[in-house]
């Protein structure tokens, strides 16, 4: 009995294998775009059902997600070169993107000063003001600001570009631009083009991504989170020396946020390298 029920075991594997791979030549033969979009799923039985990225829901996505990577640091190389093998499976070549801005020049109508303050009386007055701009009886304060002016250069693909500069010197604007995202209030001359195409000659939101930037902060940490007479006297000199004395002991903020310590970006940077190196992707991080 016990021989019968292992050779039922593994035929019952073989035939698992067999429709399985089955199915992966069914998905082959796909057209491209199509094979793109589906995959096999296995359940928590280890069958393996056709699926439509598209059609998952989002709590299917996310417990989808759950099981390919639990532990960032650790599993998400293995979850890159999983996604790698599948694209090499079906034969789709991932294609690299060269990035190329030329003459770039963005300008913006914005008040100056105590207007520009984001106060209850300066957004009525700001209401009232182009109200009535529009019907042409007060002109507008507004100055224009130039955000950009002339800035060229290149993103080459398959590799990580960091982008620094002064607060704010434009790098939003920058990334927003790259990204085709800019405001259409905004005065733009010159071009961005990806593998020489222009942005008006394709969808820039499907190719490329802007993730913002949030400020959060560690809620439970302070400038003075030390204990013991010999730390607080070394931390007291640390603060003078880095002119912070000032604002010890102060909460930065709400102890159910975390922040992004070195270890956070370490984990973030990371993952962008894994998805460059793997993926062929171009990562342009503004610091």
């Amino acid at each position: 009995m016990r021989g019968s029920s292992m050779r039922g075991s593994v035929r019952g594997t073989r035939d698992e294998d067999d429709e399985e791979a089955l199915k992966w030549a069914a998905l082959e033969k796909l057209p491209t775009f199509d094979r793109l979009r589906k995959g096999l799923l296995f359940g928590s039985q280890g069958a393996a059902n056709e699926v439509d990225i598209n059609d998952l829901g989002f709590q299917e996505s996310k417990s989808l997600l759950d099981r390919l990577v639990k532990v960032v640091d650790e599993d998400n190389e293995k979850f890159l070169l999983k996604l790698k093998n599948r694209v090499d499976r079906v034969g789709i070549d991932l294609p690299s993107i060269e990035v190329r801005y030329e003459h770039l020049n963005i300008e913006a109508d914005a008040y100056a000063g105590s207007r520009a303050l984001p106060t209850f009386i300066n957004f009525m007055t700001n209401f009232v003001e182009t109200l009535l701009n529009s019907l042409h009886i007060l002109p507008s304060k507004k100055r224009q600001i130039t955000i950009l002016k002339d800035v060229s250069g290149m993103i080459k693909p398959c590799r990580m570009t960091l982008l620094l500069g002064s607060p704010s010197s434009g790098k939003t604007t920058l990334l927003l631009a790259l990204a085709g995202k800019l405001d259409p209030a905004l005065k733009v001359t010159g071009k961005v083009t990806y593998n020489g195409h222009e942005l008006h000659e394709f969808v820039p939101q499907r190719t490329a991504v802007y993730i913002s930037q949030h400020d959060l902060h560690i809620g439970e940490m302070t400038a003075a989170a030390t204990e013991g007479q010999e730390a607080n006297v070394v931390t007291d000199y640390v603060l003078k020396i880095l002119g912070l004395d000032i604002c010890a002991d102060t909460m930065v903020g709400d102890e159910m946020i975390r922040g992004l310590d070195s270890s956070t970006t370490f984990s973030i940077v990371n993952s962008l390298r894994q998805s460059v190196q793997l993926l062929k992707g171009t990562v342009v991080i503004s610091l």
